[in-house]
């Protein structure tokens, strides 16, 4: 299967990953059986890492409390930033974490159910670890649209097409 194949197939499934290996080849004009292959190997190599929905909790009546905290952190001999992130990302409060460039090493983005328990993660767990130096925490007030999906609009089309 060729890269383009395997990128038609992937983005297919990164938009709606409920898609058929049916659907998927009737929207990018190859088999079943092709898309079949190219899944199993994407899951296989861990190109696929998970399926997830997105939910917007506001809808169910559910209070999550998100924030992005930004972290000065000092590098580690042989191992970079590597070594802190992947130790920050075991914890449970942590959605996901960048690397990034500017001011700030980590871009950690925190879920919880109370500020106060967010602010106490960051305070307790975040900046007690040896090699961060500092923190700056923004609390997100409201999503607006998340993982490509505006979340208080209603679904016009269930699939677009891709161009062949």
């Amino acid at each position: 299967m060729t890269q383009e194949a395997t990128r038609d197939i992937l983005a297919v499934l990164e938009q709606d990953g409920r898609a058929t290996p049916e659907e998927i080849a009737e929207m990018t004009g190859r088999s079943a059986e092709d898309v079949r292959e190219v899944i199993a190997a994407a899951e296989r190599d861990r190109a696929i890492v998970k399926y997830k929905a997105v939910v917007n909790w506001d809808r169910v009546g559910e209070q999550e409390v998100l924030a992005l905290v930004e972290l000065r952190v000092t590098p580690q001999r042989d191992v970079g930033f590597d070594g802190v992130a992947k130790r920050i990302a075991r914890f449970p409060e942590v959605r996901s974490i960048h690397l990034m460039s500017g001011d700030y090493d980590l871009s950690v983005l925190l879920a919880g159910r109370t500020m106060q328990e967010i602010a106490s993660f960051v305070a307790m767990r975040l900046a007690a670890l040896e090699e961060v130096q500092g923190t700056t925490t923004h609390f997100l007030l409201k999503r607006f649209k998340e993982d490509g999906v505006i979340l208080d609009e209603e679904e016009t089309a269930r699939r677009l097409a891709l161009a062949p």
